[in-house]
């Protein structure tokens, strides 16, 4: 793991998970788009007894940042000192979630570096190279 300032840090998905794993106030908040859940799946945490929070972090199609990010974090029922684990396609909007959610007092607020979909292999596809989905932790198609 790595401190960024701004937040608590870049974690791996396998850190992301065993964290999920062994702290029962732990959250993982997806923060990619409706279209990304419905069509590339979503992280199963169903073998923790947890489902993801979903949250647009920039909203489709427009991708606008979600002025009621924040509001709808809370309302999920997240609190203030959980350990909260963000999660894009490959990190980059999740770090500026977990960025957002720490300056309003959450956290500590984990980015998951990788993200779901993990960086672009040399054929520019997704999925094969890092991220939740090619480290083999369990994910659902909706």
């Amino acid at each position: 793991m790595s401190r960024i300032v701004g937040y608590a840090g870049d974690v791996s998905p396998e850190a992301a998970w065993t964290a999920l794993s062994s702290d029962a106030d732990a959250r993982l908040i997806d923060v990619r788009t409706t279209a990304e859940w419905a069509y590339v799946g979503l992280p199963d945490l169903g073998a923790l007894g947890k489902a993801p929070v979903t949250v647009e972090w920039k909203r489709f199609p427009s991708m606008a940042v979600n002025p009621a990010f924040a509001e709808a974090v809370a309302a999920s029922g997240v609190e203030r000192g959980a350990a909260l684990y963000f999660l894009c396609r490959s990190g980059v909007r999740s770090r500026d979630a977990a960025v957002a959610m720490t300056a309003l007092g959450y956290g500590p607020c984990y980015n998951v570096a990788t993200g779901f979909e993990g960086d672009c292999d040399a054929a520019g596809h997704r999925g094969r190279l890092g991220g939740w989905k090619a480290d083999g932790l369990p994910w659902r198609q909706t």
